[in-house]
């Protein structure tokens, strides 16, 4: 069995630990009105730009025995196309995961735009598809369509996307594009066809995962409740004669030992602003249509006064977004107790990763040394999973 594994890249900056929002690295600083500007000790800038930091971070990575990298695309972060552009000149191997909303690209375009890159980089771009959460959010990009429509739209992108890129006419009439005798031209459609990492918890998302997706992608959940995620796509997916694999993505905190992992959490919870922990406990109230938000909303206590209200399962922290914003549930131990965590993950249906943690320069060392070296399932078959004691 081999399981890929990907970094996350911080494309908007972040902190330099969970403890605390300053100091930051790179030149974005959400919630702030100003940009900071990291560099001489006496306020001067030094030349080293954002994008030097993120390509430090994908060369870490990429030499600690990750696949490749996540990047991100929120209103304040880069655009991911441009990003993975400049970045693959930087690195050899390292595989560039796009994150995007098929509903912003025509998808003649993205084709011409994906195949262009495989070309330049020898066949190392893949997919995140999202499709959006609703709410304000969704707004921002302009876009007022209805949950279920957004889906809809998705899988007429991606049925083009794939139509097109058969090097012969190909003609469309859907509900949101049509398109007549378009196609790659040569060598454009020669190049390998991108994986695809597709997002979604509803039964909308399920469908046109099944459809498309190579891997259906999760954040992480309590087991059971991502056990019974995984069986309903894998059975949607064999309905139409095809196979499906599932990834997770998760924030961890790894040190050599259990206390030491939880003193950084307790550390980083403590340091909170009272507003924002506030803000937190509000927060379900104002947020959109994603299925899968909700689903990370309802694993969350009624009430929040520790670190420790947060423990929903051992070694599994719901309290991530709080620290960074983004996932709620995340894996928290020493190194060994991480690495079984990812292989009970294993056990249950996942075949890739994406891990994540702050800062991701030198947590990318800290985890592809430490913690994926531990990890049964990433090269043979695991056994059941073990049940470990909390002593948090």
């Amino acid at each position: 069995m081999s399981i890929d594994f990907f970094w996350r890249i911080p494309t908007h900056g972040e902190p330099g630990s969970h403890r605390s929002r300053l100091p930051y690295r790179g030149d974005w600083y959400q919630g702030q009105d100003h940009i900071r500007h990291p560099g001489l000790g006496g306020g001067g800038q030094d030349g080293f730009s954002y994008i030097d930091y993120i390509a430090e971070v994908a060369h870490a990575a990429e030499i600690s025995g990750f696949h490749g990298g996540l990047l991100p695309s929120f209103p304040m972060t880069d655009e991911p196309w441009a990003i993975s552009s400049f970045l693959a000149r930087e690195t050899r191997r390292f595989r560039f995961m796009i994150a995007f909303q098929p509903g912003f690209l025509n998808p003649v375009t993205a084709a011409r735009m994906t195949a262009s890159l495989q070309r330049a980089t020898g066949g190392r771009a893949l997919f995140n598809i999202i499709t959006g959460g609703g709410g304000p959010a969704q707004l921002w990009w302009g876009d007022s369509f209805s949950h279920d429509d957004r889906y809809t739209r998705t899988t007429e992108f991606l049925d083009i996307l794939r139509g097109v890129w058969q090097g012969k006419p190909f003609s469309y009439q859907g509900r949101f594009y049509q398109v007549e005798e378009a196609s790659l031209p040569f060598p454009l459609n020669h190049e390998t066809f991108p994986e695809i990492y597709f997002s979604g918890s509803s039964d909308a998302a399920l469908v046109s995962a099944s459809r498309h997706a190579d891997y259906y992608l999760s954040w992480l959940e309590p087991l059971a409740q991502l056990r019974e995620k995984f069986d309903r796509v894998k059975a949607k997916t064999d309905q139409l004669g095809r196979k499906i694999k599932c990834a997770v993505r998760v924030d961890i905190v790894a040190r050599a030992t259990e206390e030491e992992a939880w003193r950084e959490v307790r550390r980083g919870f403590e340091n909170l602003d009272p507003v924002q922990l506030e803000r937190y406990r509000q927060q379900l109230a104002r947020q959109g249509d994603s299925v899968g938000a909700s689903r990370q909303s309802g694993f969350r206590p009624s009430q929040v006064n520790s670190y420790k209200d947060l423990i929903i399962e051992p070694n599994i922290w719901s309290g991530f977004n709080l620290l960074r914003g983004g996932q709620g549930q995340g894996i928290v131990g020493s190194y060994e107790q991480v690495a079984r965590r990812l292989d009970d993950l294993i056990a249950l249906g996942a075949d890739a990763f994406i891990l994540a943690s702050t800062p991701h320069l030198e947590e990318a060392y800290r985890v592809g040394e430490e913690v994926l070296p531990l990890v049964r399932g990433r090269a043979s078959v695991v056994t059941a999973p073990e049940s470990l004691s909390l002593s948090a």
